[in-house]
């Protein structure tokens, strides 16, 4: 019997992770999408530096992933306030534009490589890196777990836990 309960739980929380990891993938293409046409768009289009670029794109891409996270992939997830909740994740997408900025800041002035396919090589390098923080840093502090309801004795199917008081 605990097993099953073991076995059921474990389901519960992979499937819930596999759902928000691909609700998260969609999200994070779309910015993506947004991120690195826009950066292309300030870099190529307009004719800014290499780093405005970036970071301009990036401030683009990234209320549009908040929003887009907070509605929909951990829109099940407690809500601390928005203002908290926006505050967090521009900081935290701060730090997750650090690695971009480095690699491109390296491939630009340190290479001196200025077409446009070292510039998006660069983008996706420093991007990978910095997607793997903000997947980790949003679960940990912008998108809270719900807090668990504590299960009601004489529920459906909820016993009373054996203690060193207790028989069964």
């Amino acid at each position: 019997m605990r097993a099953v309960q073991f076995l059921r739980r474990a389901y519960e929380r992979f499937a819930t992770l596999l759902h928000e990891l691909l609700k998260f993938g969609i999200v994070g293409a779309l910015a993506f999408v947004v991120d690195f046409g826009g950066t292309n768009f300030f870099r190529f289009g307009i004719g800014l530096g290499p780093l405005t670029s970036k970071v301009l794109g990036t401030v683009i891409a990234a209320t549009f992933a908040y929003l887009g996270n907070r509605f929909w992939t951990y829109r099940h997830r407690q809500q601390n306030g928005l203002a908290r909740e926006y505050v967090l994740f521009f900081v935290l997408n701060g730090v997750g534009l650090l690695p971009p900025l480095i690699v491109i800041g390296f491939v630009s002035y340190t290479l001196a490589l200025h077409d446009p396919v070292a510039y998006n090589i660069a983008q996706i390098i420093g991007l990978v890196l910095g997607t793997l923080f903000r997947f980790w840093s949003y679960k940990k502090w912008v998108f809270l777990a719900a807090p668990e309801e504590p299960p009601v004795e004489g529920a459906a199917g909820v016993t009373p836990q054996a203690g060193p008081l207790t028989t069964r």
